[in-house]
């Protein structure tokens, strides 16, 4: 071998194993695994460990790693991974977090670095105004509320009453959905926001059926969920409540049991669902969950990942932190689990939301 041949191949021994060659493409994943909201945060992993373990036994001509990094749901600690996340060269995209305010926290950091994010649920509007680099698969509650509201509206409830975390999140939940109330000639006549977590809800519920409500709109996730709905039965309220699609998780039916019955709530996955996709999905997770039905949340975890595979895929062999963003941006009618994906030019996922309902324990589709 000439010395000339054997400098030609050792550099191209070197292109590729370095990041725009690379036979290992990294990616980034933040999200909470302690702390109060690490069960979400863990079905995420589980998630994005199906996906990717079916992409890299695919047969593409690279694989991916992802690396995790607990954020435990705090600010600080997201914006920190940011940072360590940003000075990893290898790392070309990045995934989560898990609320809102973590992940704008983080993504302050990620739009001066020119890192694509691509959150599975952080619906906070004002989340991808932050800059181009971010993105979700999620519906918002600036779609979600308006939604609601007019499906209230239309059920009859002209004065509604709305609860919500006391969280950017939850101000969200309030403000798309008031709006839209508001305008179709509806009254907001209570309105109150609770710390995450709270036990005790008797005397918010006492206050709620003072203003003599048509219907109470929610804005919780399971844990405070399956609390409130309980103490609601406790107490022998019987006033509709409707809720966001954060609600929608096997185990809200789990923890309130019963006391569940009668929900409405929006989703963009029903593990029910009998297309090829979902199955294999729900087959996957119940093998790892000791049988268990995955919810939406996990459901949307996997479109994510799925999603930033395929625009690593696209950008590949070449994929820069700046062409995984231009691919993700061209996502266009991605079949996922929670429906088909497509980014519109603010980077919002242009989903399609269902109408369910808790009935004989189960999470029903219902036509209006």
């Amino acid at each position: 071998m000439t010395m000339r041949l054997f400098g030609l191949l050792a550099a191209a021994s070197v292109g590729l194993s370095g990041t725009a060659f690379a036979d290992t493409v990294k990616l980034g994943y933040q999200l909470p695994l302690t702390g109060e909201t690490a069960q979400y945060g863990q079905d995420f992993r589980k998630a994005a460990d199906i996906a990717l373990a079916e992409f890299n036994k695919s047969g593409k001509p690279f694989t991916v790693e992802i690396l995790f990094e607990d954020s435990r749901s705090d600010a600080k600690e997201g914006t920190t991974i940011a940072r360590k996340f940003v000075d990893n060269k290898e790392i070309v995209g990045v995934l989560g977090d898990f609320t809102s305010g973590v992940s704008m926290a983080a993504a302050q950091v990620y739009k001066d670095a020119g890192m694509p994010q691509l959150s599975q649920t952080a619906s906070h509007p004002d989340y991808t105004k932050i800059s181009k680099y971010q993105f979700r698969n999620i519906a918002t509650q600036a779609q979600e509320g308006p939604y609601n509201a007019k499906w209230m509206l239309s059920k009859g409830y002209k004065n509604i009453a709305i609860i919500a975390e006391q969280t950017d999140w939850g101000q969200s939940v309030g403000a798309g959905f008031t709006d839209t109330v508001k305008a179709g000639g509806g009254t907001i006549v209570f309105s109150e926001f609770f710390n995450r977590g709270l036990k005790d809800y008797r005397s918010l519920i006492s206050k709620i059926e003072r203003a003599k409500p048509d219907a109470i709109y929610t804005g919780f996730f399971y844990e405070d969920g399956a609390q409130f709905l309980k103490q609601v039965q406790q107490l022998g309220i019987k006033t509709p409540v409707y809720s966001t699609s954060a609600a929608y998780s096997p185990k809200l039916l789990e923890l309130a049991g019963d006391a569940a019955e009668g929900v409405h709530l929006t989703s963009n996955f029903l593990p029910t669902d009998p297309s090829a996709d979902v199955q294999h999905f729900v087959t996957e997770w119940k093998a790892k969950s000791d049988g268990a039905v995955p919810g939406q949340f996990p459901a949307q975890a996997y479109d994510a990942v799925r999603i930033m595979l395929a625009a690593v895929e696209k950008a590949y062999p070449n994929p820069t932190r700046e062409k995984v963003r231009d691919a993700l941006a061209e996502t266009k009618d991605f079949p996922g689990v929670t429906g088909k994906t497509t980014f519109g030019p603010d980077r919002e996922a242009q989903k399609e939301l269902v109408k369910v309902e808790v009935k004989g324990g189960a999470f029903v589709p219902v036509a209006d």
